[in-house]
């Protein structure tokens, strides 16, 4: 891939690429004049001349409001900044640039001019506190009049790394970044809160990036295009990989075909569903070009799993939570076979998790949802500070040795050497029963084929969004493996041909 996979930077690493700026030769004056010069170009890019309030904060953010106010005033618009701190007594380049603002400006006050545009620079990214005074009542309020605010960096009160309120935060329709989006702009519920982000260069050099060797990325084909599968010409099934995908009982069975289906459609060779004996009538009925064999249970699976062949099994959707399950899992975890556990092969280790992650290791990927996420590492999301889904998936694949999809609007792929991404493409139609169980196939087909499973749970759910946007609202599950052609002929001349 020639394009490089987009970046999201921590606060801490966008203050240190600020930092590294500066060094290279780039005045932070520099720097905040070309924040906010790049803020009133989008404004003015967007909207039509009205009478605009910008929200001055004590610090930089506050400083970039009063060059938004500067140059929105020289293009003739009607400007007036409000502010939490005198420009009196603001310090560095916040004073510098007040003092070259010469609209009017007043402290915040309940009341007033009503404008036809705010603009929020009280505080950005690196905030740590809660939102308290003017400020906070203006975040209470500000959901009533979101679509008229302009937020510098992020909306004040939200956790740039966490996408966290810190307490209140406010709504914004248009929020203007710089150099690089933040884990917050794309983790909910700092994404809604955000509206439209724009990212503009302000002069930080993208070698920077190199020094600060960020983790996190925005989930993409520049991500994970590289290492996608490839067939050659020569290439046949049994080159391309076996899935097995473990079904439960006759009442139950349907979670394994979806999955199966899914690893069929994104490219494994062979499919092959484990049944028990008293499903394997219902399964028969419904299976085409995927195999079915009976299995009832750890010793059956143990048999199956001789043929080096099965490479890749999807263990969990249907399967019931039991003992019975975990000692599948087992057996499974104790082979060589790359693994996708889902559902019941997690809840049922909820009382029993340090025996799971016993079990941990390469090839092998857990696609929580929140709810199963919570029983098997109980207190990671809820711990006080909260960490955000992307510190808690992190924390989560590091104690499993595990690749963790936390999955969700904003789902989080995080491999236990830190590595993370963020996938924002999931339509709303994908919360429907079964949807999780077809993403199970396609992660697993592809580790089937050979894909190292950080990628391969990126691509898998990069996949799941695509085909659901080609769907559209009243999608089920059943139409996901069906639009991964149409997602393929759009997706696939990016990773190098059809």
């Amino acid at each position: 891939m020639t394009q490089r996979p987009e970046e999201l930077l921590t606060t801490a690493e966008m203050a240190r690429a600020d930092a590294l700026a500066v060094k290279a030769g780039v005045a932070s004056l520099t720097l905040m004049e070309n924040a906010g010069a790049a803020a009133a170009d989008e404004i003015m890019r967007r909207f039509t001349k009205r009478p605009v309030c910008v929200l001055a904060g004590p610090g930089n953010n506050g400083g970039d409001g009063w060059v938004v106010a500067r140059h929105l005033s020289e293009r003739g618009w009607d400007v007036w900044v409000e502010y939490l701190a005198s420009p009196l007594a603001l310090k560095g380049d916040a004073a510098v640039m007040a003092s070259r603002c010469a609209g009017h400006a007043a402290p915040i006050a309940a009341g007033g001019r009503e404008p036809g545009l705010f603009v929020d620079a009280l505080f950005g990214a690196g905030l740590t506190r809660r939102l308290d005074g003017e400020a906070l009542r203006l975040a209470r309020e500000s959901c009533r009049f979101a679509d008229r605010i302009v937020a510098i960096d992020v909306p004040s009160g939200l956790d740039g790394t966490t996408g966290e309120p810190l307490g209140e935060a406010f709504h914004a329709a248009l929020t203007v970044t710089f150099f690089r989006r933040k884990p917050g702009h794309v983790l909910m519920p700092g994404r809604a809160l955000c509206g439209e982000v724009v990212v503009r260069a302000i002069g930080i050099p993208v070698e920077s990036l190199e020094e600060i060797a960020p983790t996190a990325w925005v989930n993409s084909e520049k991500l994970w295009g590289g290492v996608f599968p490839k067939p050659g010409i020569g290439t046949h099934k049994y080159a391309r990989g076996h899935t097995l995908v473990m079904s439960g009982g006759p009442w139950a069975s349907g979670a394994a075909r979806l999955a199966a289906r899914g690893a069929l459609r994104i490219g494994s060779g062979l499919v092959t569903v484990a049944s028990p004996t008293a499903a394997l009538p219902s399964n028969a009925a419904h299976l085409t070009a995927i195999m079915l064999t009976p299995c009832d249970g750890a010793i059956d699976l143990e048999r199956l799993l001789k043929d080096e062949r099965k490479n890749a099994i999807v263990l969990g959707p249907g399967m019931g939570v039991s003992a019975a399950t975990r000692a599948q899992v087992d057996v499974a975890l104790r082979s060589n076979v790359a693994a996708v556990l889902d559902a019941d092969a997690l809840t049922s280790f909820a009382d029993s998790t340090d025996a799971l992650f016993k079990l941990g290791r390469d090839k092998l990927v857990m696609t929580p949802h929140a709810g199963e996420f919570a029983r098997i590492f109980p207190g990671v999301l809820d711990a006080d500070p909260k960490p955000g889904r992307l510190e808690a998936a992190r924390t989560a694949a590091r104690r499993a040795g595990a690749v963790m999809v936390l999955k969700g609007p904003d789902t989080v792929i995080a491999a236990p050497d830190g590595r993370a991404a963020i996938n924002e493409n999931a339509p709303v139609w994908l919360a429907t029963a079964g949807a999780g169980d077809v993403l199970s196939g396609f992660i697993a087909g592809l580790m089937a084929q050979g894909m190292p499973a950080f990628e391969a749970a990126c691509a898998g759910v990069w996949l799941h969004g695509a085909a659901a946007n080609r769907i559209g609202r009243g999608l089920i599950a059943e139409d996901l493996p069906e639009a991964l052609p149409g997602a393929f002929s759009e997706t696939l001349p990016c990773l190098g041909g059809r």
